[in-house]
């Protein structure tokens, strides 16, 4: 707050304000790390490990993110229910930039406060699946107070979780989940101009408002308010799944460990102390008796 009146950033405070709650999340949990004498770097403690897929899994992830919110709002559309309208002022492209950057840093918050270093901690106490539904009920339920929430939209942000506590269960890393996320909000609010978890404040250029069935629409809350969303989610679990195969190969199965006895030991003392014994002289070839000038054929003298 202090530098947007500082310097007149009255636009920029959304983005100015995650951004230091995403440096406040880093400085936290990598003094948590500290304390748990956990050496690692601050990209895995924040659940961002550096690896050569990272790139693709977020674009695939933000692919993904993008298709379901198409899949969304596609049947309000068809419908007619959607009522758009375009503002072209020069400001509105700015503000379009704002808030694409803005998403960004908030979905990345969103992950590292969820599904970052607090879900990986509570997957070493309670195993993954009851992490994924403790951690996807806490996330619901932070979404019960935005405006207009109600309980179906809670349901439906809880679900949302458990979508994205697969995405990092399914890869090790936020990649996937960050790219997922940022691709939902921001296809939702910038590109379709509706309502995100309630907010509008994401929509500039393109205002959209849903007339229809709260049950396709979402009413005031948007889409993220909608029982037929539950059904695209349902869908986005099944996508996920399927185009992790590699990943989950690659980055969370556990090592082979051969059968039998470990070839890393060192061998038994009386082992080594037979090796290291005097070895017998060597064996002593015996010629022949019978004479060698004589041939098999010949008859015996």
């Amino acid at each position: 707050m202090g530098l947007s009146v500082r310097f007149n950033l009255s636009d920029e405070r959304p983005l100015l304000g995650v951004s230091f709650l995403l440096f406040l999340l880093a400085i936290g949990f990598c003094f948590l790390q500290m304390i748990a004498h956990q050496s690692s770097s601050l990209r895995e403690a924040l659940g961002l490990p550096k690896r050569a897929t990272a790139a693709r899994e977020w674009g695939l992830g933000a692919a993904i993110g993008w298709g379901l919110v198409v899949l969304a709002v596609l049947p309000m559309a068809l419908g007619g229910t959607l009522h758009v309208i375009f503002w072209g002022a020069p400001r509105a492209f700015w503000l379009v930039v704002l808030n694409l950057a803005m998403l960004a840093v908030s979905a990345l918050v969103e992950e590292v406060a969820f599904r970052g270093y607090p879900f990986r901690r509570l997957i070493e106490i309670v195993g993954p699946t009851w992490a994924t539904v403790l951690m996807s009920l806490f996330f619901g339920l932070l979404h019960a107070f935005n405006p207009d929430a109600t309980w179906i939209s809670v349901l439906i942000t809880i679900f949302a979780g458990v979508l994205l506590s697969i995405a990092w269960l399914r890869t090790h890393g936020l990649w996937l989940g960050w790219g997922l996320h940022f691709a939902w909000n921001a296809s939702m609010g910038v590109l379709f101009g509706l309502p995100v978890s309630g907010i509008v404040d994401f929509s500039s250029v393109v205002q959209t408002r849903a007339i229809g069935a709260s049950w396709l629409t979402g009413g005031d809350y948007g889409p993220e308010g909608a029982f037929f969303t539950l059904l695209v989610l349902v869908v986005g679990v099944i996508v996920v799944v399927f185009v992790t195969r590699d990943y989950a190969w690659d980055y969370t199965r556990k090592p082979i460990i051969a059968a039998g006895y470990p070839m890393d030991v060192p061998p038994p003392e009386a082992h080594t102390a037979m090796e290291q014994e005097p070895r017998p002289a060597p064996l002593v070839q015996i010629l022949p008796t019978t004479p060698q000038d004589r041939s098999a054929n010949d008859p015996p003298r």
